[in-house]
């Protein structure tokens, strides 16, 4: 499974604004993250991990958790082999490590799917 590498966390006031990225170092020319649905996910201690967004490659098609929709946006730009996750208005419940995930679908944006598990980025959201 292609191996994934997250940024872009810290902590913002509620209400506020971040975006993270998700790249890979497995990059290979014509084998890059636009060849692979991206999937993004939240951990916090204590609850099970959640499934925040998701995004095809081919139609771009795209899933959202219903605590984040029209807060967030996942985007890619695959020229530069990146996929983002735009998030506004962010609450303290969103608070969380989040992961991406190469191969989950939108159909199948849910962290079973997940065969490979990266270092996450923190995001804390606090007055």
């Amino acid at each position: 499974q292609l191996r994934t590498e997250e940024s872009g966390g810290g902590t913002v006031r509620p209400g506020g604004s971040l975006t993270l990225s998700c790249t890979s170092s497995d990059f290979i020319p014509g084998n890059g993250l636009g060849n692979y649905p991206i999937g993004w996910f939240r951990r916090v201690p204590g609850k099970e991990t959640e499934a925040i967004s998701c995004v095809n490659s081919v139609d771009e098609s795209t899933y959202y958790a219903d605590s984040v929709k029209g807060r967030f946006t996942i985007s890619r730009d695959d020229a530069k082999n990146t996929v983002y996750l735009h998030m506004n208005s962010l609450q303290p419940e969103d608070t969380g490590r989040y992961f991406c995930a190469a191969n989950t679908p939108p159909r199948y944006c849910q962290p079973r799917f997940v065969e490979r598990w990266g270092q996450g980025t923190q995001v804390t959201v606090s007055s």
